[in-house]
């Protein structure tokens, strides 16, 4: 896949998750087959005016080509701004949020309201590609609500105003993550474009993500929630779309190797205090559906040095089978 002068690797794409898809979890997907990462979504109020920890979030040092900054916004001269902002400092696609469900975005009127605001999307469109000469590319849901999918008008709107590639979560705002997504929706999107669609919304295996290409057409697959302590997801996708055969998930060598690296590389980026904190969630995730999970994660949450969590996981992942670890 092209987007603008870049080609990917393949067409998985690691969907910017708030609080989870920072550098450390951009580069361990991209290194375990994700073609592409879209930084966690920031808001150009706070990216131009907020604190160090909201303008690390779009740090994108040592990370592999393309980069791309996910931003959000509801005024189109912020959102210029935002995106010059983050092209100054490297970014090589702006990637705009219009499917963020969450109150206290949508309640600003940026994320999936500006949904029900056509008119605004087009000038939002419009003032950040005129604004910078990177691609732009766009994240949508299929609507507001069920009685206001307008999904098709809004990806034929992205692509008259210069949108280089579409992904869209195959829900509405008001379905929040609950439910099946609506893939007969993304497919008539994919119809009525010519830019790229990138399918999102409950991928969570190989089959899967045959079954959602097959019924969406769509270009390319976008992977979140799957991908949460499974970051090896993008490779098992990339090697069964090439061969149609299952590969084997890691040995248990292979998964403490991965656990490991991920949480050296959050001590290094946050410091030891945030670090260990944000690393908790990344352990807990790794441990789901393992035994004793349960106990390990009421233990690690009291753990507060670096010291003592890379202990507890040594202890812990060191005798678990790793067959279990999906």
């Amino acid at each position: 896949m092209q987007i603008g002068p870049y080609t990917l690797k393949n067409t998985l794409f690691v969907a910017p998750m708030a609080g989870v898809t920072d550098r450390p979890f951009r580069i361990l997907c991209r290194t375990l087959g994700a073609g592409m990462a879209v930084s966690e979504m920031v808001t150009s109020q706070s990216l131009l005016y907020g604190s160090e920890k909201t303008r690390r979030r779009a740090n994108h040092e040592g990370e592999p080509e393309p980069k791309s900054v996910q931003i959000a916004g509801a005024d189109p001269a912020l959102l210029a701004d935002a995106a010059r902002y983050n092209v100054a400092r490297g970014a090589q696609i702006i990637d705009i949020n219009m499917g963020c469900p969450a109150k206290k975005v949508c309640n600003v009127m940026a994320g999936s309201a500006l949904l029900r605001d056509p008119a605004l999307i087009a000038r939002l469109l419009t003032a950040v590609v005129s604004a910078v000469d990177v691609p732009v590319t766009l994240k949508i849901r299929t609507g507001w609500d069920r009685e206001h999918r307008n999904g098709v008008e809004i990806a034929r709107l992205a692509e008259s105003c210069g949108v280089a590639l579409l992904a869209v979560h195959g829900r509405t705002r008001s379905c929040f993550f609950e439910g099946e997504a609506e893939y007969e929706t993304i497919a008539a999107i994919k119809s009525a474009v010519r830019i790229p669609v990138i399918a999102n919304g409950d991928i969570d295996g190989p089959e899967k993500a045959r079954a959602v290409l097959d019924a969406t057409g769509a270009d390319g697959l976008m992977i979140g929630r799957a991908a949460q302590g499974r970051p090896w997801i993008f490779r098992e996708i990339d090697h069964y779309l090439k061969t149609g055969e299952r590969l084997a998930p890691p040995d248990r060598a292979e998964l403490y190797a991965i656990l490991m690296g991920h949480l050296e590389t959050l001590y290094a980026f946050y410091g030891e205090q945030t670090g260990v904190r944000v690393a908790r969630k990344h352990i807990g995730w790794y441990s789901k559906g393992l035994a004793g999970g349960a106990g390990f994660r009421r233990t690690i949450n009291q753990a507060d040095t670096i010291m003592d969590q890379r202990r507890l996981v040594e202890e812990f992942f060191g005798q678990t089978p790793a067959g279990l670890a999906a």
